[in-house]
């Protein structure tokens, strides 16, 4: 290894087949990968009103941007999403 990814800086974003499917555990889970690359972590945090809307489903956390696919991979990104993504 070269050391080339030392210092940088990462966002992460998932989707996943449904509500609580395992988001936040992808982003916790994947924060080994940076850390044995000696990337600095981002996240995203609460910055969007979105992440606090329950009207209806969002994807997406603190932990960063993401979107609910649906089990056969129908549910194509809200515009929330979208917008949480690009904020990112």
């Amino acid at each position: 290894m070269k050391g080339a990814l030392v210092g940088k800086f990462a966002g992460i974003f998932f989707s996943t087949a449904s509500q609580h499917g395992g988001q936040e555990t992808t982003a916790l889970t994947f924060l080994t990968t940076l850390a044995h690359h000696g990337i600095m972590y981002i996240p995203f945090g609460y910055r969007s009103s979105y992440l606090f809307d329950h009207s209806h489903i969002i994807g997406g956390s603190a932990y960063g941007s993401g979107t609910i696919t649906n089990g056969d991979g129908s549910r194509m990104p809200s515009q929330e999403e979208l917008e949480i993504a690009e904020a990112q």
